[in-house]
């Protein structure tokens, strides 16, 4: 029986520590997040503008997208629900346009996606995840072929739940944890709900803090001044790195020797922890490339 062999590297991952709100309205904010450090940009046509505002955002996001060059960032638009009075005219603007993808609120099944998917042939497709139908409809909305990614809308969710939500964000992580496993189930890409005291920087490293410990892969935004702090809590920082490149290392020595476990600080590396490890090195090999 043939031995374990190493593991495949990562293919490399774009990130998605920082994936910032901007309201598709101001063409100043626009401009700006051009030199922005974030990972991701949700130009936003839905919650961040007003009813009046509707048209008129819509038209200078396009004219702004076709314009402007955004580098390395993800391009997402959040157009409005298909259900609304705009939602139509969204899809159909931005149909065949240059972006990464387009952000569907409230999606409560994948039905919801189909619908977009039929006004917006070929374009990749994420999901916001902010009702209760939605996340008890995750694993489905999550296996949609079309579908890229997921976002937490954890705002809209409280609501609709009736909950109090303090610090530990207790009151939500059944919710939190049934869409990330969805996600991963399915490989798809999950950030999480926004940060509302977005000049409680402490407060937003804290959360950010424990959304990585459960896996997410970044947080949505509502200001630039917290890019910077996201960007630091979904990074790996030189511990991590150096330790799965002592892990690689010695699991490599360790097959060449003919066996299938290595030993790295007292603990034991087996294939699952350098496939960890090659995930790590990936992500930071992809966040230290200089923007385009």
């Amino acid at each position: 029986m043939p031995g374990p062999s190493a593991p495949r590297p990562a293919v490399g991952p774009r990130p998605c520590r920082s994936v910032l709100y901007i309201p598709a309205s101001r063409e100043s904010a626009l401009d700006k997040a051009q030199t922005l450090d974030c990972d991701a940009i949700i130009f936003d046509l839905e919650d961040a503008v007003a009813p009046d505002e509707k048209d008129r955002a819509r038209a200078i996001l396009r004219d702004m997208l076709a314009a402007n060059d955004y580098g390395r960032r993800l391009r997402l638009v959040r157009i409005n629900g298909l259900d609304s009075a705009w939602g139509r005219a969204d899809a159909a603007a931005f149909a065949g346009a240059d972006l990464d993808a387009v952000l569907i609120p409230k999606v409560n099944g994948a039905a919801d996606l189909d619908r977009v998917a039929g006004l917006m042939p070929g374009q990749a497709l994420w999901a916001m995840l902010e009702t209760p139908a939605g996340v008890l409809n995750a694993a489905a909305i999550a296996a949609h072929p079309r579908l890229a990614g997921l976002v937490m809308g954890t705002n809209d969710l409280a609501k609709d739940l009736g909950a109090r939500v303090g610090p530990d964000r207790h009151a939500l992580v059944t919710a939190l944890q049934l869409c990330l496993l969805a996600a991963r189930a399915h490989g798809r890409v999950i950030v999480d709900g926004v940060y509302n005291a977005f000049r409680d920087a402490e407060g937003l490293g804290a959360e950010c803090a424990r959304g990585r410990d459960m896996g997410f892969d970044g947080k949505t935004l509502i200001h630039p001044a917290q890019i910077a702090v996201a960007n630091a809590a979904f990074a790996p920082d030189p511990a991590e790195i150096d330790l799965a490149r002592r892990q690689i290392a010695a699991y490599q020595a360790a097959l060449a020797a003919g066996g299938g476990v290595a030993v790295v600080d007292g603990r034991i590396v087996e294939n699952l922890h350098v496939e960890t490890a090659h995930r790590i090195l990936a992500l930071a090999e992809a966040i230290a490339k200089p923007a385009e």
